[in-house]
């Protein structure tokens, strides 16, 4: 256990990341969330992460209030994920601690969380089956 105390991401994220731009369209987003079963995707514009889009982000697009008319289905899906992405997000960086990744997987209820430098640059995202993983390779007992 206390090497995974010392466990850094670094040695544990999922370095060939997909990433999607603003200029998606929430049905393109709704093919791509199908076709790789990813629960999330780094916004990426150049070589800079600039938001996070969720499947909570995509089923939040049809979420209404009463006060609100009830738009239609293909005005909806040809929304962008500029207009429903979160800018702002949590990320952590390649020397990150996974017992602070845990942490904060716990803390806001989230399943990956990306990886970048100190410019922004996407680096790699961490997974909660990346964290599982660690933590089991640090806790077998060997026999």
């Amino acid at each position: 256990m206390y090497k995974f105390l010392e466990a850094t991401v670094a040695d544990h994220m999922t370095r060939s990341v997909k990433s999607v731009s603003r200029e998606m369209t929430m049905r393109e987003l709704e093919d791509q969330f199908e076709r790789d079963d990813y629960n999330a995707y780094p916004v990426v514009e150049g070589s800079r992460a600039i938001g996070l889009v969720t499947k909570y982000d995509f089923l939040n697009c049809f979420a209404f209030h009463p006060t609100q008319m009830l738009p239609h289905y293909d005005d909806l899906m040809n929304r962008t994920i500029g207009d429903m992405m979160t800018p702002d997000f949590i990320y952590v960086h390649a020397d990150t601690k996974l017992t602070r990744v845990l942490q904060l997987m716990v803390e806001h209820q989230t399943r990956s969380i990306p990886v970048l430098d100190a410019d922004r640059k996407l680096e790699g995202i961490i997974s909660r089956e990346d964290v599982i993983r660690a933590l089991a390779s640090f806790t077998k007992v060997k026999s």
